[in-house]
């Protein structure tokens, strides 16, 4: 589906690839749209604190354009994964987006709640996500089924199931676990509003309890789970609760660079 077009003064490319510090080629190959993928996850934070703060989300292209690139916050996947696939759509990348079910650690079968973009490139088609708020790929999955695919200590496959679709597995603790799943149902922008509203607004909604932030760095990864951080590098994890509303604040922007307003 093509992109509406909005006033180069509302969204600008060239200031979106700035804000995830990519300067490479835009030839529509495989390779620039891994650059892509991983260019984001590492300078766009997941994070749900307009929800926990009560602020009205909004999935439309500009407001959310304006949240990320110009003011430099992230979001939940329903954002994160909407405007990078509007990204790749003006860099003049087939993109379809899927809603997915979030099995990781999931003892039943959860609703659809997630937001993936399927994208063609150089005849293939792979897996893009830059909205997941934990361990994730850093860079696209190629739609294989059974193909094991690494990432530096992570590894991937897909499989099929005859319920629910594509089930993208992990190889966690020693064996394959159920990462998540989707069909291959074209959705369109509208179709992941309530979904969105429920993520927002209902009480037994995972996104209102507590506070979920997480970004890839160089050496690992930074999280927030709760009032707790939690530092990840190549000599272990440091953990911390900021005693102050300043500290907190403070921490936020070292970390994820998330300046609240």
């Amino acid at each position: 589906m093509a992109n509406p077009t909005y006033p180069q003064s509302e969204c600008c490319v060239q200031k979106y690839l700035e804000r995830i510090g990519y300067n490479g080629p835009l030839d529509g190959s495989a390779r620039t749209l891994s650059a892509l993928q991983e260019a984001h996850v590492h300078a766009v934070p997941y994070e749900n604190l307009d929800i926990l703060m009560g602020r009205k989300l909004s999935l439309e292209i500009p407001d959310l354009y304006q949240k990320i690139v110009v003011r430099r916050r992230g979001g939940y996947c329903f954002e994160l994964n909407g405007l990078f696939g509007w990204l790749l759509r003006e860099l003049s990348y087939p993109v379809t987006d899927y809603f997915a079910r979030f099995l990781r650690d999931e003892t039943t079968i959860p609703m659809r709640r997630h937001r993936v973009l399927r994208v063609e490139a150089e005849g293939q088609t792979y897996i893009c996500d830059v909205g997941v708020g934990g361990p994730s790929p850093a860079r696209p999955l190629l739609l294989v089924e059974g193909l094991e695919q690494r990432q530096g200590d992570e590894a991937y496959r897909f499989q099929k199931d005859p319920l629910l679709g594509w089930v993208v597995q992990e190889f966690r603790h020693g064996e394959w676990s159920p990462y998540y799943s989707f069909t291959e149902d074209p959705q369109l922008p509208v179709d992941f509003v309530a979904t969105n509203y429920y993520c927002e607004n209902s009480p037994d909604s995972i996104f209102r309890k507590e506070a979920m932030i997480s970004i890839r760095t160089v050496e690992g990864r930074n999280t927030v789970a709760g009032k707790e951080f939690r530092i990840f590098n190549r000599d272990g994890v440091k953990t911390f609760i900021p005693e102050t509303e300043e500290a907190y604040k403070v921490a936020l922007s070292k970390y994820f660079g998330i300046v609240l307003d």
